[in-house]
């Protein structure tokens, strides 16, 4: 997902404007879809679809269409995923299908028709192809699916049968359930629409980011931000790892606030249940909104927040954790937050463990979290400060390269 980061208070609405083909549309729904009902509710081929724009689209420096546009469309196509008949236990289950087409944008008197095609996913297992069709996951090929399989080879093999039943017995205690491999989009799921035919917007809106006014006392923020330390460090092994990028001024509540308005969840602890929760989500295919994270240190101390946001699969996630500072700015609560995307899980040979992949590109990330706090209304001034003693080419403690222009995004808080 492309994203601009900007100090959004200097930028002029565009009164009437040429929207290019090739343009990129954030958006979140606002209804739930879901391909288990295709022939007869949310996902019913027609049914009428909405969301709304989570990020300005700009334009030559200024907002060409504001966040909190709304968007109308409907499902073009739907098909649920479905088994093989009993008489034909043998043939291939069919994955789910899901096509949508956003076809009006409306802010207040504005509207125009527009074009467009799923171009990306936030967050999901399924896939996207070039013509914005949604696919579902294969259903044989979910960890459960598998795990069935194996446990039916057993049962056919009288010398095996008894330990296919202690199988079926760890799978029940430890409440493992089939995946379900229909596609199922919760209101809040985010979505990367591509319009596919210019057309002209005549919004004057500027959205939430008209609140923003410049920091006050804003000459002293570059002192601040570059006494603050810029790597936070593994645990264990004490590896160098994250590059702290987004630097908050307000207090603890108005940071809560703020990231539950936008939609994101905390982390639960690491622990014997959160563990098992995690391998439950992988085996079942599915997301956990409050999966752990490694603890990760800043100056020796572990974050006092810990932020994430998914959809239907662990393996994804935007992510962060927030560390109180010592210092204040007007009178105000300083922290500093090192944020990443997780986009894959793999196996660390070097750890023995599994692990998240990160999106190399961080600075993405910290336009992520930008714009969804933007999108809430409760950030009162932005700025971008440049930082020049940050690498701009590392790697973390896990082995994934990160890559930066090293500048930090500070955000104020507060009605």
């Amino acid at each position: 997902m492309k994203r601009l980061l900007t100090i959004l208070w200097l930028a002029s609405p565009l009164l009437a404007v040429r929207i290019p083909a090739g343009t990129e549309l954030s958006v979140r729904l606002t209804d739930r879809v879901s391909t288990e009902a295709a022939n007869t509710g949310a996902a019913a081929t027609g049914a009428a679809v909405h969301a709304v724009l989570i990020a300005p689209v700009m334009l030559g420096g200024a907002i060409a269409i504001a966040p909190g546009a709304t968007l109308t469309g409907k499902v073009k196509q739907a098909r649920a995923a479905s088994s093989p008949a009993a008489d034909n236990p043998d043939a291939p289950k069919t994955a789910a299908l899901l096509e949508l087409s956003f076809t009006s944008l409306q802010d207040g008197a504005a509207n125009a028709t527009i074009v467009t095609l799923v171009a990306g996913l936030d967050n999901a297992r399924e896939s996207v192809d070039e013509k914005g069709v949604i696919n579902g996951i294969a259903p044989d090929s979910t960890l459960s699916a598998e795990i069935d399989s194996g446990i039916s080879k057993l049962e056919a093999n009288p010398k095996l049968a008894g330990l296919a039943t202690l199988i079926q017995g760890a799978k029940q205690a430890l409440k493992i359930e089939d995946a379900n491999p229909n596609i199922d989009y919760e209101p809040g799921v985010e979505l990367t629409l591509r319009v596919t035919q210019p057309f002209v917007w005549r919004g004057n809106s500027v959205g939430p980011v008209g609140k923003l006014q410049p920091i006050p006392n804003q000459d002293a923020l570059p002192a601040l931000v570059n006494r603050q330390p810029y790597r936070t460090f593994a645990q264990k092994p004490p590896n160098p790892s994250d590059i702290t990028n987004i630097l908050f001024i307000g207090t603890d509540e108005e940071i809560k606030a703020a990231f539950m308005k936008a939609g994101w969840s905390t982390a639960a602890r690491l622990s014997t249940q959160s563990k098992l929760e995690t391998a439950r989500a992988l085996i079942e295919a599915r997301g956990y909104n409050e999966g752990p994270m490694s603890i990760l240190l800043l100056d020796g101390r572990p974050p006092d927040m810990a932020w994430q946001k998914g959809n239907n699969t662990f393996a994804k996630r935007h992510h962060l954790r927030i560390f109180r500072r010592p210092d204040t700015f007007n009178g105000k609560p300083v922290w500093v937050c090192s944020s990443t995307h997780d986009t894959g899980i793999d196996y660390s040979k070097r750890d023995h463990t599994f692990i998240h992949r990160v999106d190399s590109q961080i600075d993405r990330e910290r336009a992520k979290v930008v714009d969804d706090l933007l999108f809430t209304g409760l950030v009162r001034g932005l700025a971008v400060v440049e930082r020049p003693d940050v690498p701009t080419q590392i790697t973390n403690a896990t082995g994934d390269s990160l890559t930066t222009d090293g500048r930090m995004a500070v955000i104020l808080l507060g009605q």
